[in-house]
């Protein structure tokens, strides 16, 4: 199920890290997607 929603992550969620984005700087709900996307990245790869 993780790896499913790892690829639709994928393709919606921004990546932050090619706009090379400050995590100092980031707001809320930037901080929010990062945050979600690394739970669903780590639960993938188990």
């Amino acid at each position: 199920m993780f790896k499913l929603l790892a690829k639709i992550n994928k393709w919606l969620l921004p990546n932050y890290t090619k706009e090379q984005l400050d995590l100092a700087k980031a707001t809320k709900f930037q901080k929010a997607v990062i945050a979600w996307k690394y739970f669903v990245t780590t639960r993938a790869l188990d």
